[in-house]
């Protein structure tokens, strides 16, 4: 009789604690952001569209993109506001190849976030050596939020220089 509370007890911990993991967010943009890439037959899935932006993004980000998206890169169809990037976010690119080799690790950071360091190969198609073994780098900075992962920033790392794309959306929402 007792069993069967413990059994649920455990099942319980054992369902929040997945549900707790800082890196699901991450995974999530990744698996878009990759599908994305291994195909050119689908429809692009934007990571800013309103479901995601709400559900795998902080508060912040979802106002500094609000803000950023008056200011779109190019002209959108029905005149509302649109995309302020004109390229993908993650990849950094416009153009790209399958990505290949996708690791993850996080690890706990100051004042509650977690950084969840995402690398990977975007140039496997290209045949210069160089450029195809190269490896993107990028940092996402993880909070909880309403009780629940969210991504607060992203870094991109270029030349052991890291971004913000908060910072990024500001600038666009300054018009600069």
């Amino acid at each position: 009789m007792r069993t069967m509370p413990l059994a649920i007890a455990f099942s319980l911990i054992s369902t929040f604690a997945v549900a707790a993991d800082a890196t699901d967010p991450v995974k999530e943009v990744m698996k878009v952001t990759e599908d994305n890439w291994n195909t050119v037959d689908s429809e692009w899935k934007y990571i800013f569209d309103a479901d995601p932006l709400a559900r795998l993004f902080s508060k912040k980000f979802q106002a500094a993109y609000a803000e950023a998206a008056k200011h779109p890169a190019y002209e959108t169809e029905n005149n509302q506001p649109g995309d302020p990037f004109g390229y993908d976010v993650v990849t950094s690119s416009q153009d790209g190849c399958p990505l290949k080799d996708i690791t993850m690790n996080a690890a706990s950071g100051a004042n509650g976030v977690t950084d969840v360091t995402v690398t990977f190969k975007m140039w496997t198609c290209v045949e210069e050596a160089e450029v195809k073994d190269s490896v993107n780098e990028l940092h996402f900075d993880v909070i909880q939020e309403g009780g629940k992962p969210v991504i607060d920033d992203i870094h991109r790392v270029v030349d052991d220089e890291r971004d913000s794309v908060i910072e990024e959306m500001q600038s666009i929402a300054k018009g600069e």
